[in-house]
């Protein structure tokens, strides 16, 4: 019982304490026989009953909460209704008396070792202390009887829910109806608003995880504070929506400095006045934490001089920077030392955790718990899940720069790579290296990608960059999970960047989105036409030349396309070359500009993305959240959130969000965008319908935050893999 409840009357709690330890015993010595009990919901219009199953239930206790009820009185054998909305039912017998007692509000809701059952019913919820290992729970109504979501509970604390709705708030027909007749009057009191304050509370509570654990991101890049891509998108709203379940979640970047205006997005971290040496590269080196409470978040950022520097996270206009072995190398040791020496909030996250290491920068975190902290005893309850969002890039450098990392020399092998000949640069080279993931691969409980198609792609060996048989040998502990996107800023809804914002239900202003669109790029203002767009690098992975091959087809219809993006020189070139080619047609918009990003996803008709490989993708779930269609490369990520639309599917109402096409080739891709542009011409039902999927999906980071705790429970259940 909670501790209002004591202090209500601690003579009830007394009782209630002394039934329960009785009916414990008194099971021990009946092991065959069998309960079957009804409890009516005082005030509303459910029956619940309970009733066991197999193993013999001899005593269990009940609660009920009640919104907006009043008090009344009833027989001993029955609950009892108490002002302030809570009916106690204290012990539960085979014998089915029911000893009544008041009681707080907040009874049972903070018991431990409590089997919860919260119905959607209007306005109530029931819980159960159970002392048997199966039972459900079943409700009816005077106007329908169904038995809906049966709970059946294999141990105690396993929480479940029932998801069944009803649909009057008239007392119940029931053979404890006579004990509560008295009640009948009361019932329409409840009344809707009390109905859907009880969903709304339901609803709350069923955001929260029954198992909170101390989560420790580690990436090199985290959004706002800093990001070049995927992965700091998915570092900068994961977390946040895993704390929002309550999860403790911290998350460690480092703390960049490049002189430029993004410096002040740091501003709000703190200096946590806390200082480590990491021994790694011949010395000493002392780095310094920062830390900002957001979002429910602790966002610690770990300060050194050499993240202070002009220039992206890895690297400047020249090319990557030589020392970003070093610099992360210093993010993991650091990262490693923080739950340990931080005591956020006042306290200390521990050596119990579940750290995400993500792509090569964190790599080296698994492998500091193995090698480092396990044989310590520290760390032994932890475990650490290896997060890949780009396998291409691996941290491989020279093999002799291994004495550099803070590794015992006993666990070289776990970083060691080597080269095939093919590779080497002369005959003298022994092809010797460390690769940074590799080591991460086989020490990291579990792997994670960004998507399914790209957890199996990476087992191949066109997919694999050279770790696919290693990554074949761990197959049974890799998952793919979609990354979400951030929808308060990706919403047609609420779009500030868009000419007209719609939605779903009204997609009236992509129309105006369209036109303001066309005017703004010079483009002939014709609603008619449909507007194709591209944004993304351009570079080999995203496959503008697949583009640059197939446009001279496509300019001869009645089209037009705009690109954004920016990368290889030639490419930049060869985009102005045919916006003067096809000035009624075609613009290119070479850089990045978010704000032009928004305007295209809203007023292009098709997002095409002919890309390589695609380890997750976010541009089509952008896409099909405006009611833009994709046509996409069939690879990675795309092949798992574009489905083909399919008209004579689901007795010819149609299924399918956009197209996607294999090979990679040019007519692949045209035969796929011919058919869009002529579905887009010819059918406009079937187009509204695609349009119609795609911007109801569920791309949410809560979606995707259910889907991690899976992986996080898994890698918790068993040993260290190292």
């Amino acid at each position: 019982m909670g501790r209002e409840g004591q202090a209500r009357d601690p003579a009830t709690a007394s009782q209630l304490s002394r039934d329960s330890c009785t009916a414990r015993n008194k099971q021990k010595r009946n092991k065959n026989n069998l309960s079957s009990n009804r409890v009516i919901l005082v005030g509303m219009a459910a029956v619940v009953q309970l009733s066991s199953a197999g193993t013999a239930c001899s005593a269990s206790s009940v609660w009920i909460r009640q919104q907006s009820c009043s008090s009344s009185s009833s027989s001993s054998s029955s609950s009892s209704l108490i002002s302030d909305g809570l009916v106690q039912c204290g012990l539960w017998s085979t014998t089915a008396s029911v000893k009544s007692a008041q009681s707080s509000p907040k009874l049972g809701l903070r018991r431990r070792c409590r089997t919860n059952f919260r119905g959607a019913l209007p306005g109530a919820e029931v819980g159960l202390f159970s002392f048997f290992p199966g039972n459900f729970a079943s409700v009816s109504s005077n106007l329908t009887n169904f038995e809906r979501d049966i709970l059946r509970v294999a141990n105690h604390g396993v929480r479940a829910q029932a998801n069944a709705q009803m649909g009057s708030a008239s007392a119940v027909a029931s053979p404890l109806r006579e004990e509560s007749d008295h009640t009948e009057e009361q019932a329409p009191e409840i009344g809707l608003q009390g109905a859907q304050l009880a969903r709304s509370e339901l609803e709350e509570s069923n955001k929260r995880t029954s198992n909170p654990i101390n989560i420790v991101f580690v990436s090199s890049e985290v959004a706002p504070y800093s990001k070049t891509g995927g992965l700091g998108d998915v570092c900068g709203s994961l977390p946040i929506a895993l704390a929002a379940r309550g999860h403790r979640v911290m998350v460690v970047s480092p703390r960049y400095q490049n002189g430029t205006e993004s410096d002040a997005l740091y501003q709000a971290a703190f200096d946590a006045q806390c200082r480590i040496q990491v021994g790694c590269f011949g010395g000493l080196h002392e780095v310094a934490y920062f830390h900002e409470y957001r979002a429910g978040v602790d966002w610690v950022f770990v300060d050194h001089p050499s993240y202070h520097r002009p220039g992206t996270p890895y690297g400047d206009t020249r090319g990557a920077f030589g020392d970003n072995q070093f610099r992360f190398t210093l993010l993991c040791h650091a990262a490693c030392e923080a739950p340990l020496v931080l005591p956020l909030g006042g306290v200390t996250y521990g050596d119990l955790c579940l750290f995400v290491a993500n792509d090569w920068h964190a790599s080296l975190v698994p492998v500091l718990l193995a090698a480092k902290y396990r044989r310590h005893d520290v760390f032994t309850k932890s475990r650490c899940i290896l997060a890949i969002h780009n396998l291409a890039h691996q941290g491989v450098e020279a093999g002799t720069t291994y004495q550099n990392l803070g590794l015992p020399p006993d666990w070289y092998g776990a970083l060691e790579w080597v080269f095939p000949e093919w590779a080497r640069l002369h005959a003298l080279d022994k092809g010797e290296a460390v690769n940074h993931l590799k080591g991460a691969v086989v020490t990291a409980d579990r792997i994670l990608t960004v998507s399914q198609g790209y957890a199996w792609e990476i087992t191949t060996q066109e997919g694999g960059w050279g770790l696919d048989e290693l990554l074949r040998s761990r197959s049974a502990v890799i998952n793919g999970i979609t990354n979400g996107i951030d929808v308060e800023e990706w919403n047609p809804v609420t779009d500030k960047h868009i000419a007209s914002q719609y939605s779903a239900h009204d997609v009236s202003g992509k129309a105006e989105c369209k036109a303001a669109l066309q005017k703004e790029l010079g483009l002939p203002v014709r609603p008619d036409v449909p507007l194709i767009g591209f944004i993304g690098r351009l570079d080999y992975q995203k496959g503008p030349d697949i583009i640059q091959a197939g446009l001279p087809a496509l300019m001869e219809d009645d089209v037009q396309m705009v690109m954004l993006g920016s990368g290889y020189q030639d490419v930049e070139k060869w985009m102005q070359w045919a916006e003067s080619s096809y000035p009624q047609k075609f613009r290119g918009w070479v850089g990045f500009s978010v704000p032009v990003a928004h305007r295209i996803t809203a007023g292009c008709d098709i997002l095409l993305m002919p890309s390589r490989f695609e380890p997750c993708g976010l541009n089509q779930l952008y896409a099909m959240m405006y009611g833009t269609v994709p046509v996409v490369h069939c690879t990675g990520g795309l092949r798992d959130t574009v489905e083909t639309f399919n008209p004579v599917a689901n007795g010819g109402k149609g299924a399918g969000t956009g197209w996607a096409f294999s090979p990679l080739t040019k007519e692949a891709m045209m035969g796929a965008l011919w058919n869009a542009i002529l579905t887009y011409r010819q059918h406009k039902p079937e187009w509204d319908g695609i349009m119609e999927r795609g911007m109801t999906q569920d791309f949410s980071w809560e979606r995707a935050a259910l889907q991690y705790e899976q992986v996080f429970n898994w890698a918790l259940m068993d040993p260290p893999y190292a």
